[in-house]
């Protein structure tokens, strides 16, 4: 039986290689435009301005979030493209890349973290500490909502 070695990196993106950005690209387009069949601007060009959050099992990308920070897409702290690979959905993966995330915003003192979150995982973001912000509203033909983490929950 082999072990699962997963290991988690954060890096700035002029750190990343080519088959790390690579490696990205594909896992995102895999998910947001195959899977959820949304047509969009994935390479939206806030990239080189963001950490790249990476969690790797066996040298293989599994999840993957990016860190955008304040100014840039809102006044706060962001997490976006929040995504695992299909083979580790509902083994806790989601979970444990947003609690990495909120971890390395912490270290930031991040203050309040603002998302743009798909509708359907409300309740996942709630159960982690965010709280809706917004109404529902379409964001690349997909409801949306906006929520929001306050630096009182990060020291959880």
């Amino acid at each position: 039986m082999q072990h699962n070695q997963r290991q988690s990196s954060l890096k700035a993106f002029s750190d990343l290689s080519a088959h790390e950005i690579y490696r990205i690209l594909q896992l995102r387009n895999d998910v947001f435009v195959l899977e959820q069949a949304c047509l969009y601007q994935d390479a939206d060009g806030l990239d080189p301005d963001c950490l790249h959050l990476q969690v790797l099992e066996n040298d293989t990308l599994v999840a993957y979030c990016r860190l955008v920070p304040p100014g840039i897409k809102y006044e706060e702290w962001s997490i976006g493209r929040v995504v695992t690979a299909r083979h580790v959905r509902k083994s806790g993966m989601g979970r444990e890349l947003l609690a990495l995330a909120l971890k390395e915003l912490s270290v930031r003192n991040a203050g309040s973290i603002r998302i743009s979150a798909q509708q359907y995982l409300e309740k996942f973001y709630l159960n982690q500490g965010f709280r809706t912000v917004s109404i529902p509203y379409l964001e690349d033909n997909i409801p949306h909502i906006e929520m929001l983490h306050s630096s009182a929950n990060l020291s959880k």
